[in-house]
C-alpha cells in the first residue's frame, strides 16, 4: 500500500501543479469578462439602449460573473493547495455551472447578433421620430450620431418627419462643425442638408454592433470550453486523493 502511495505521489502533484496554473488562468477569464462587462456598459450602452426594445442587464450579468469568476478562482487555488475532495468536487460543480451559463450566453450572442438589423430599424426610427434632446433615447441618438459622424436612420432627411423638427430642425449632434450651425439654419429644409453628416446611421450602428458582438460571443465561447478542462483536473485530482488517502501536509 505505501509502494503505491508513493508512486501515486508524482500523479497528483503534477495534477495539483496543472490545476493550480489552470485556476490561475480562470481568474485571469473573470478578470477579462469584468472588463468586458465594464466595456459594454460604458461603452456599448447607448447602442444597446437603442437597439433592445426593453433594457437589458447583459453588461451587468457579465460583470457579475467576472467578479464570481475571480472569487473562485481563488477558491480553486485554495482548494488545490489544500487537497480536499469536497472542495474540489465544489470547484468542478462550479465550473460546470459557469460552462453552462457561458455556452447560453454565447449562443444568445450569435443570435441576437444575427436579428440585430431589423429590430434596430424599428426603434431607431421609433427614436428619432420622437425625438426631444431630452429623454434617455434623444440622448443615445446625439450620442450615437457624434460618435459615428452620421445623421438621421438612413440620412439626415428622416429628420424631417420627426416632432423635433418643425420648431427646432435637425439636432445639433448631426453637424459636421457645431461652430458653423446655428438654429436656424438647421430649421432650413434647403440650407442644413450643407450642414449636417449625409451618411445615416442605420448601417454604421448594425456594422458597429455586429463585429462587437461578434467579438464578445467570440470570447464567451472560448472561455466556456477552457471550462471542461478544469473540471476534468478537478475531478481527476479529487478522485486520487479520495483513493489514496492523500492529504497535503
Amino acid at each position: 500500500m505505501a509502494s503505491r502511495r508513493m508512486e501515486t505521489k508524482p500523479v497528483i502533484t503534477c495534477l495539483k501543479t496543472l490545476l493550480i496554473i489552470y485556476s490561475f488562468v480562470f481568474w485571469i477569464t473573470g478578470a477579462i469578462l469584468l472588463a468586458v462587462g465594464l466595456w459594454g456598459k460604458f461603452m456599448l450602452g447607448p447602442y444597446i439602449s437603442l437597439i433592445a426594445e426593453n433594457s437589458t442587464n447583459a453588461p451587468y450579468v457579465l460583470i457579475g460573473t467576472g467578479t464570481t469568476i475571480i472569487v473562485f478562482g481563488l477558491f480553486g487555488c485554495f482548494a488545490t493547495c489544500r487537497g480536499s475532495p469536497w472542495m474540489l468536487k465544489l470547484y468542478a460543480m462550479f465550473l460546470s455551472l459557469v460552462f453552462l451559463a457561458e455556452l447560453v450566453a454565447g449562443i444568445s450572442g450569435f443570435v441576437f447578433r444575427h436579428e440585430i438589423k431589423g429590430t434596430f430599424l424599428r426603434t431607431y426610427n421609433e427614436a428619432v421620430q420622437n425625438y426631444d434632446a431630452k429623454d434617455e433615447n434623444s440622448l443615445a441618438v446625439d450620442n450615437v450620431q457624434r460618435s459615428l459622424r452620421c445623421c438621421g436612420v438612413l440620412n439626415y432627411t428622416s429628420w424631417f418627419t420627426s416632432i423635433y423638427f418643425p420648431a427646432n430642425g435637425i439636432p445639433p449632434s448631426c453637424c459636421v462643425n457645431t461652430s458653423d450651425c446655428n438654429s436656424s439654419d438647421l430649421r432650413n429644409a434647403t440650407i442644413a442638408p450643407t450642414k449636417v453628416y449625409q451618411q445615416g446611421c442605420y448601417e454604421l450602428v448594425t456594422s458597429f454592433i455586429e463585429t462587437n458582438m461578434g467579438i464578445i460571443a467570440g470570447v464567451t465561447f472560448g472561455i466556456a470550453f477552457s471550462q471542461l478542462i478544469g473540471m476534468l483536473l478537478a475531478c481527476c485530482l479529487s478522485r486520487f486523493i479520495t483513493a489514496n488517502q492523500y492529504e497535503m501536509v
